[in-house]
């Protein structure tokens, strides 16, 4: 209610303001401010009230996500345009992962490596502008920084530039340290990728759990080579959860774990797999289904369709005379 109030007064002025054209006092600097500050609060304070009214107005930074560890978890998810993204942010989700996910969500690929960046920076330009106070992280997608440190810096520099994003993500531990410390030294934002990594499937002998028995010292390893390298988050995808909450205790970065259990310090998934997009499609065991939006959405365009070919859509209430 005190900022329905104060989007009301802010208006208010604003209108006098424009009677009074005269008055040095009322020149169009002093308007032009008030009507910004009165777009402001109805825009971002009303329309996405999880940032306004009910949550914290304030632009998610990486310092904001480390300064959590240990206080309480947080929430990303992957987006892929500029409508999820904004309904994402009105939901107080903190953090919105641009994954090369869509190589398989979106563009329908049968493999994470299939994904060019020309195609991977057109989404995430889409989700930075719907992503309102939220981090947006983006993944380099296969091919395009492992060839040397100067080409990862290239790829991150044009990626961040042409989307307006915030944060690189790059898949590896020990073997992309350098890529790593090259982005760090450039100035950039990095978010490190252990355990299972999609881009190296194959190489992986298929979707298996990273860090399983002996296996653990290469996690362990990783993941203090990423930290060293000065990494400021890190994904653990598919690790045991007794061995992501050891690591995630002593780890000085948040770590952000998709089926690694519950002791990360964020949890990550596909918006597709926790939403239900595709009915009857096989979910992964770390997967939770909060919601059926794809049969609701099935059911929306068959009733449609029903609409239509009863003509009893549209009716005269939809028709203009």
């Amino acid at each position: 209610m005190r900022q329905l109030k104060k989007c009301a007064g802010v208006f208010d002025r604003t209108l006098k303001l424009r009677k009074k054209p005269a008055d040095s006092r009322y020149n169009f600097p002093h308007v032009f401010k008030a009507f910004i500050s009165w777009k402001e609060i109805f825009h971002v304070r009303l329309l996405h009230p999880h940032h306004g009214i009910l949550g914290s107005y304030k632009k998610v930074r990486v310092t904001d996500l480390q300064a959590l560890k240990g206080q309480r978890p947080w929430a990303m998810l992957t987006a892929y345009d500029y409508a999820t993204a904004s309904a994402f942010a009105a939901a107080g989700i903190e953090c919105l992962l641009v994954g090369d996910s869509a190589a398989n969500v979106v563009y329908g690929y049968d493999s994470t490596t299939r994904i060019s960046f020309d195609e991977l920076a057109v989404l995430a330009a889409a989700v930075v502008r719907g992503a309102g106070n939220a981090l947006v992280v983006v993944d380099l997608p296969f091919g395009t920084y492992e060839a040397s440190d100067e080409q990862a810096v290239r790829s991150a520099t044009e990626m961040l530039h042409r989307t307006g994003g915030h944060v690189i993500k790059i898949e590896g531990g020990v073997r992309m340290a350098s890529r790593i410390k090259a982005l760090k030294e450039a100035g950039l934002a990095v978010c490190a990728h252990v355990g299972f990594t999609p881009q190296s499937v194959s190489g992986l002998g298929g979707f298996k759990v990273q860090g399983r028995g002996a296996a653990a010292d290469a996690v362990r390893t990783d993941v203090a080579a990423v930290v060293a390298a000065g990494a400021d988050m890190v994904v653990f995808e598919m690790v045991p959860a007794e061995l992501a909450a050891e690591i995630t205790a002593t780890c000085p970065i948040p770590t952000i774990g998709i089926g690694a259990g519950a002791e990360t310090d964020a949890q990550v998934l596909v918006w597709h797999d926790m939403a239900g997009m595709f009915p009857g499609a096989r979910i992964p065991k770390f997967v939770e289904v909060f919601a059926e939006v794809g049969q609701q959405l099935r059911d929306a365009a068959a009733n449609y369709k029903e609409a239509v070919a009863n003509k009893t859509f549209p009716t005269a209430d939809h028709a203009f005379s």
